[in-house]
């Protein structure tokens, strides 16, 4: 058998030079935007602490980094610590898909909303807290705690129920892990049912807020295209 050696990049259906090149070329086209935009801002300063040009630099920085950590350190083993930082860095690349934010009205939506329904979300997250450290010991006492011969060892532990208790609230259900016991089973329907109640309950709320900044940032945009419309005439 003769083994041969593959390139990280192959296998993506695409060899690794384009994929460079082409990297190189968005890297190069954020980088002037950015240069751009901040050379024409009135305020530096402010430019600097917007959010989303906060993001447009973690999502550029990296790139430079990698390319000046792969040039001085290369190929050697001993700096096996700098390759992991390597690519953590490069999983940072992710930050390009926040930047569809900027001309996305759909995600400016969702971050608005977010914004705007902290307090929902954290009492979305209290109920989730209390519903699992309620059912996780329930259902590790019901399918492990209560006869060891015949017991569950999927649920061994409280912190190996409240995995089962997550999926089975949010219905996703994987399987991977079910109660066998009938009380177990019937606290299983119980986490399931209630599990729908509290999600729906400050869910409404989100949703409401949602179609809110919706039609509140439509109306925005469509106010500012109109003014651009009406500059441009003039």
């Amino acid at each position: 058998m003769v083994m041969t050696w593959r390139s990280p990049d192959e296998g993506t259906g695409m060899p690794a030079k384009p994929k460079r090149i082409i990297e190189a070329i968005c890297i190069g086209w954020f980088t002037a935007e950015c240069i751009v935009r901040f050379i024409v801002s009135k305020n530096k300063c402010e430019f600097v602490k917007r959010p989303l040009n906060i993001i447009d630099l973690l999502a550029i920085t990296p790139y430079y980094i990698s390319v000046l950590m792969t040039v001085f350190t290369g190929e050697n083993s001993q700096l096996q610590r700098a390759g992991v930082t390597l690519r953590v860095l490069r999983m940072m690349r992710i930050f390009w898909v926040i930047k569809l934010a900027r001309h996305f009205i759909g995600l400016q939506t969702l971050g608005l909303t977010l914004k705007r329904c902290y307090r929902e979300m954290v009492m979305l997250l209290v109920f989730i807290c209390v519903a699992m450290a309620i059912f996780s010991a329930l259902s590790q006492l019901l399918e492990h705690g209560l006869d060891l011969e015949t017991s569950n060892k999927d649920f061994a532990s409280i912190p190996a129920a409240c995995w089962w208790v997550i999926i089975s609230m949010t219905t996703v259900g994987y399987g991977d892990m079910y109660p066998i016991t009938v009380p177990g089973r019937i606290l299983g329907g119980v986490c399931v049912v209630s599990g729908i109640v509290l999600l729906a309950l400050p869910i409404t709320f989100i949703y409401h807020s949602f179609v809110q900044c919706y039609h509140e940032l439509k109306f925005r945009s469509a106010r500012y295209s109109r003014s651009l419309s009406a500059e441009f005439l003039n």
